[in-house]
C-alpha cells in the first residue's frame, strides 16, 4: 500500500465513523482498520501535517473542509464500485475487498463513466 492509498483510507474510515459518532478518536480508527495504536497515531499526525485532519484536546479527530471532500469522493467511489461489481454477480464481500483496491487507483474519467452508467442503468 503507498502513502496516498494508506491516507485515503484513513480518511475514509474516519469519514466513516464520523456518520455513526460524534466522537471519533484514534482508538476507534484502530479498531476499525485493526491497526495498532501508534501506526494510527503517526498516521494521524501525517494526515494533521497535510491539513486533512485536526485532532482537539481531548483527542477528537476532525477532518478538514479538504479531508472530507478527499473521504466523501473515496466513500462515493468504494460504494459505487461495490454496487456494480455486485450487479455483476460478484458476492458482496469480494465485490467492496476489490472495490477498496481499484477506488485508489481509478482514474476521475472512468470513475464518471461507472458512476454516469450506473446512474443510468443500475
Amino acid at each position: 500500500m503507498d502513502s496516498r492509498e494508506s491516507a485515503e483510507m484513513y480518511l475514509e474510515t474516519i469519514y466513516i465513523l464520523s456518520q455513526k459518532s460524534e466522537a471519533v478518536r484514534k482508538i476507534d480508527v484502530s479498531r476499525y482498520m485493526g491497526y495498532a495504536k501508534p501506526s494510527v497515531t503517526r498516521a494521524i499526525g501525517l494526515l494533521e501535517k497535510r491539513g486533512l485532519v485536526s485532532v482537539d484536546d481531548s483527542g477528537i479527530l476532525q477532518l478538514t473542509k479538504e479531508g472530507r471532500q478527499q473521504a466523501k469522493r473515496i466513500y462515493e467511489r468504494h460504494t459505487v464500485l461495490t454496487k456494480m461489481f455486485v450487479k455483476l454477480g460478484v458476492d458482496e464481500s469480494v465485490a467492496a475487498e476489490d472495490a477498496c483496491r481499484i477506488e485508489h487507483y481509478i482514474s476521475e474519467t472512468t470513475f464518471d463513466a461507472i458512476k454516469k452508467h450506473m446512474q443510468q442503468y443500475g
